[in-house]
């Protein structure tokens, strides 16, 4: 009896004293094309128990407004919501932003809010096809995470980490042009004003 007892006493010992470590498994992948800039991410970003710290870096790089130096470092959190609002729609391929990181500058030539959640680097407007704009806007407010804003004549939807609120194009009470605004050449226009 005792020496099935010291027998099992290193397995024991080895349950309390390894740590466990993220199975494969667990692992989150991301693809995002920035549209504007055309840099773009692929790959492991979360290991399943943390953000890679590589991988975060390069997303800063990849979602930073060209204009900043140092870029801002992208908060995982929005890397997050954004992840588990793909995967609950099962939106594959990779994402496009329309807008990450922004400066104070392009924000105003952009029309930004005074306080958006792109200038703290934790917000980014993803494109949405039409046809699932529904589906990904009711996930998206499903999570109660963060901040939720639905452009459905711009095509994408606004995703950050900050205060949970919601907020839709369909519920401004400004009168809407009959043509949307290109979204994308006016924060392009705004990077190269800012160079």
């Amino acid at each position: 009896m005792r020496r099935r007892s010291l027998l099992t006493l290193p397995a024991a010992l080895s349950l309390v004293i390894i740590p466990s470590t993220p199975r494969a498994a667990d692992a989150r992948r991301i693809a995002l094309h920035h549209v504007g800039s055309g840099a773009r991410f692929e790959g492991i970003w979360h290991d399943g128990t943390a953000p890679d710290p590589l991988a975060m870096a390069e997303l800063t790089e990849v979602l930073a407004d060209p204009g900043a130096t140092p870029p801002r470092p992208f908060d995982p959190e929005a890397i997050g919501i954004v992840w588990e609002v793909a995967a609950r729609t099962r939106l594959s391929g990779a994402l496009e932003v329309h807008s990450g990181f922004r400066t104070p500058r392009v924000n105003r030539n952009v029309h930004g809010a005074g306080d958006s959640q792109h200038l703290r680097a934790s917000a980014l407007d993803i494109g949405v096809p039409a046809g699932r704009m529904p589906a990904v806007a009711d996930a998206a407010l499903k999570l109660r995470r963060g901040g939720v804003g639905v452009y459905r004549q711009r095509g994408f939807i606004h995703l950050d980490s900050g205060p949970v609120r919601h907020w839709s194009d369909a519920s401004r009470t400004t009168a809407q042009s009959s043509q949307p605004p290109d979204r994308i050449a006016e924060i392009a226009e705004a990077w190269r004003a800012a160079r």
